[in-house]
């Protein structure tokens, strides 16, 4: 963590840096990430997100644990020092469990903080925002704040009971939907008030203090707000300096505390550096990259139907098409929309919940098949180019090798070294790494 506070700590003396959070547990992601980090000798951090990951495996049935060692083991294979890996918590509290009594959602999520902090999870976001099945709506600020203190108890009681390093912290109330917009962005996005947001930090400061937590508070890095970036199915809202200007401006005051984005998937590239002078100084992405991910892995199904024909291919993209129809779960109430706009919406959206699927085991089979495929038979460069010609031209520049799985991730690292350049251009110039 001395690495991370320091980095808080060169961002609150001036320096326009930051540091970007891959919000993902597929492994060629994290795989991409690391890669990216090592090329830029920074820290990594990656966050696992309480759906994603929790005491009793998430939609990606992991625990924290499980997650924990995915991370390292991939790091080990790549020679990636450990003590360069953050790993982070998102959205930690009553998310999963909101079709619960607040007191049994809470006791849930308690158990699932200290698991993430045993786990070895150092950055802690604590969102209590989301109502429980007894709660009167909308939630208080202060009942709110409460809530985040408890939970910010059981992660205490955790890292000290296993002699563990001292987490730090994330808090904030006004959160976007993680994944992206369920509405439409026509009529734009609101950006959090000053007011708004000093409201919250009051709120939280005094709950700390009153579960005898006072002196966490140095530790409590990032605020989250929403600074004007979000996107939905096929369109973005795009950062704007000016509508964010006075909410930055109130950040410069507390001596510890900088704001965390979230959604900021999608941006163009200048709005990042523009974000991290504006001291939204942590950056989350999860859905670019699986996008990115997507894109490559279509890109060569279709390829491949080219290169071996039909009958020889793996059929990854119809393969993850039928496990979508005939398992609907993850993306039916998110699109509404009937008939080819459906079909649109699950291949495409911004959001991405096509996400969801690559870990079913026949979506895993017919990718492992589609690798295999074009392991034995490399893809000629002619025809990479007609789908992924960034990565066609990489492989002619020797680059990467003509392996699927180098293909994929250099397209993941498209978006990664966006979020990179615009963290890390002030240490880059000075030469100065972690």
């Amino acid at each position: 963590m001395k690495s991370l506070l320091s980095l808080i700590q060169k961002h609150k003396q001036g320096q326009a840096t930051g540091i970007y959070s891959v919000c993902s547990a597929h492994p060629l992601v994290i795989e991409a990430a690391l890669k990216q980090a090592a090329k830029d000798k920074q820290l990594v951090l990656i966050e696992a997100t309480s759906n994603q990951v929790n005491q009793f495996g998430g939609y990606t049935g992991m625990t924290p644990k499980d997650f924990t060692e995915r991370v390292f083991k991939l790091a080990d294979q790549l020679s990636f020092p450990i003590k360069n890996i953050v790993l982070g918590g998102d959205h930690l509290g009553p998310n999963c469990w909101q079709n619960l009594s607040a007191e049994d959602a809470m006791k849930l999520s308690e158990q699932m903080v200290h698991d993430y902090v045993t786990a070895g999870f150092k950055k802690i976001h604590l969102d209590c925002s989301m109502p429980c099945a007894d709660d009167t709506t909308p939630l208080s600020e202060d009942i709110m704040a409460e809530r985040a203190a408890k939970l910010c108890l059981a992660a205490e009681q955790a890292f000290q009971a296993i002699d563990g390093e001292a987490p730090v912290y994330v808090i904030g109330t006004e959160v976007p939907t993680p994944g992206g917009a369920l509405e439409s962005l026509d009529e734009g996005v609101e950006v959090t008030k000053p007011e708004e947001a000093i409201t919250t930090l009051n709120a939280h400061h005094q709950a700390f203090s009153d579960f005898g937590l006072g002196y966490v508070w140095p530790r409590v890095i990032g605020l989250v707000v929403q600074p004007g970036v979000e996107f939905d199915h096929h369109s973005i809202h795009h950062y704007q300096h000016q509508a964010a200007k006075p909410l930055s401006k109130m950040i410069e005051k507390q001596p510890y505390l900088v704001f965390e984005a979230h959604s900021t998937d999608y941006q163009n590239p200048a709005a990042y550096q523009q974000l991290v002078e504006d001291h939204f100084a942590i950056l989350k992405v999860g859905p670019a990259l699986t996008f990115a991910l997507r894109e490559a892995l279509f890109g060569l199904d279709r390829a491949e139907k080219e290169w071996l024909g039909t009958h020889h291919a793996s059929h990854l993209r119809e393969t993850i098409e039928q496990v979508m129809h005939e398992q609907p779960d993850y993306w039916r109430s998110y699109y509404l929309s009937k008939g080819h706009q459906q079909f649109l919406d699950c291949n495409y959206s911004l959001s991405d919940r096509i996400r969801y699927y690559w870990t079913h085991p026949d979506v895993q089979a017919a990718q492992h098949a589609l690798f295999e495929h074009l392991t034995a038979n490399p893809l000629p460069v002619t025809l990479l180019s007609q789908y992924l010609p960034n990565q066609a031209k990489a492989i002619t520049q020797q680059l990467i090798d003509n392996t699927p799985a180098d293909i994929v991730i250099h397209k993941i690292m498209e978006v990664t070294s966006v979020y990179s350049n615009a963290c890390y251009v002030n240490n880059m110039a000075s030469k100065e790494t972690i």
